[in-house]
């Protein structure tokens, strides 16, 4: 074995963290594939006999790469947006594929990942490292070029927002299924107090549709309700998903997803409904046969 297949090796064992960073920064998995290959790149060119610890050195290079992509977003105009539902993670209900397994190690169901889209770059990545990676403030502090007690207060200022706006969903998988298949069943008859029933009075559904015109947020169980009766037609066609490890639903047409719903079940209620259904990014999600 040369010297590069060497260290493509040992790189290849840090991919699923890396992709796992850079999809909590970006919300993107093509971005976050991106992201991990710049990575990669920038290891080649390095002195990596002079690196001790690759796992740290790769993560900060992936950090500041997403930082970088974030900051350029930003100088297009592209963020912040009112609302941006990152790309979702879609498995059978049975069972969770062990690579998504890995990115949501620590639970990151999709309306958490809602609200960290909306934190600035240096906050966010200060969250995510240190939060979510237990990144010394040390090492984040250089990448922000900020000093240790500002980079502690960057990632102080996001969790207040984050713990202020994500409800905690219920950990039994199995209830979180039973909420979602009744709001489902409902949507499905048309029946609207049987779906006021099922949502929290301050349930707020955010849909992300793409194009200029990509975000819409919907707040209170009438409002919502009265949106999901909208949803009446093509739930005929809906399949349960664990959207993020979380239970949620596809709908399909001919085969092809045209939504992906995450649900945020909280004390038997749904409090949060995000929503996929830009065609450009579901065009590239890798979904399960959900039937099989």
């Amino acid at each position: 074995m040369d010297e590069k297949d060497f260290l493509a090796e040992r790189f290849e064992t840090h991919r699923t963290q890396l992709r796992a960073v850079a999809y909590r920064m970006l919300g993107s998995l093509a971005e976050a594939d991106d992201a991990v290959q710049e990575a990669w790149l920038r290891l080649v060119r390095s002195d990596s006999d002079g690196i001790e610890n690759l796992g740290g050195w790769l993560t900060t290079v992936v950090g500041r790469v997403c930082l970088d992509m974030l900051r350029s977003r930003t100088s297009r105009g592209e963020e912040p947006l009112d609302v941006r539902v990152p790309d979702p993670l879609v498995g059978h209900v049975e069972a969770i594929d062990p690579e998504h397994q890995a990115m949501l190690a620590d639970s990151v169901g999709l309306a958490l990942l809602v609200v960290v889209q909306t934190l600035g770059p240096a906050e966010r990545l200060a969250y995510v490292l240190h939060d979510m990676f237990a990144v010394p403030f040390d090492e984040i502090a250089p990448m922000v070029g900020r000093t240790p007690a500002a980079a502690r207060q960057l990632a102080s200022r996001a969790r207040r927002r984050v713990q202020g706006a994500a409800t905690v969903p219920d950990a039994d998988l199995t209830r979180q299924r039973k909420v979602v298949d009744a709001f489902l069943a409902a949507a499905r008859d048309g029946d609207f107090d049987a779906l006021v029933a099922v949502l929290d009075p301050d349930v707020v559904l955010r849909a992300d549709t793409g194009g200029e015109a990509a975000a819409k947020v919907v707040r209170g169980a009438a409002a919502v309700a009265g949106q999901a009766l909208t949803f009446q037609r093509v739930s005929q066609s809906a399949r349960p998903a664990l959207v993020n490890g979380a239970a949620g639903i596809v709908t399909t047409v001919d085969g092809r997803p045209v939504a992906v719903l995450g649900f945020t079940v909280t004390d038997g209620k749904v409090t949060a409904i995000d929503i996929l259904a830009d065609p450009e990014r579901l065009g590239r999600l890798e979904v399960e046969d959900l039937d099989g």
